[in-house]
């Protein structure tokens, strides 16, 4: 995952809330340790490319910034044909709450401003419980393959954790230090398994946009 070092380099330099948002973003290689029997070709592999970027907005910022990319995810869907997709408000299981860090409340109104964002936007969307990141909850883009199975492909998070965890903060008007709220965002996701989709979908016939 990225998210660590797009905190460093928050970090490491002093930031004013005339400075916010900051955008951070890379094509960066991840990899996860998938079991043999879980990988399946270019879908779920060890290795992949995601499209990362980060934003650390003021919590007064947070909905019009997790709008703003909705926008963009739509746009990409929008300009490669994928139309029929499900939007999934990821949240935590709240029977198993070691899985997760951070406080209840600040899980309480990460959820609530996706869930909000979901409806000013207009998104069929549902609620899946235990689907969070252990961070904080996550909005993703749901497309079916050929055969009808669901893929997590877009994905937008909220974080309170982690700006906390990396100790940010920026200089606020009333001169006091404020902790940012942090987005994760990745319209495309796993390159490989946005590609793998997408060629199915249209049959090697992509469209020109």
């Amino acid at each position: 995952m990225n998210c660590p070092h797009h905190c460093e380099i928050y970090k490491s330099s002093q930031w004013s809330y005339r400075d916010l948002p900051k955008r951070f973003a890379e094509f960066g290689t991840v990899y996860r340790y998938e079991q043999s029997g879980e990988l399946h070709g270019l879908t779920r592999v060890r290795g992949f490319t995601q499209d990362d970027a980060h934003i650390f907005c003021m919590p007064e910022q947070l909905d019009k910034e997790f709008k703003a990319v909705i926008d963009l995810v739509l746009y990409v869907f929008g300009s490669l044909g994928f139309e029929n997709f499900t939007a999934q408000v990821s949240v935590r299981d709240p029977k198993k709450p070691e899985k997760y860090i951070g406080d209840t409340k600040n899980w309480e109104i990460a959820e609530n401003a996706i869930i909000s964002a979901a409806k000013d936007k207009g998104l069929n969307y549902v609620i899946e419980e235990g689907e969070a990141a252990f961070y904080g909850p996550k909005l993703d883009f749901m497309v079916k393959d050929a055969l009808g199975r669901s893929w997590q492909l877009g994905t937008i998070q909220v974080d309170y954790n982690l700006p906390e965890r990396f100790d940010l903060w920026y200089k606020g008007a009333d001169n006091e230090s404020h902790r940012p709220v942090m987005i994760h965002r990745a319209p495309f996701g796993s390159m490989e398994r946005f590609i793998a989709i997408l060629l199915e979908h249209t049959g090697g016939n992509f469209p020109l946009c």
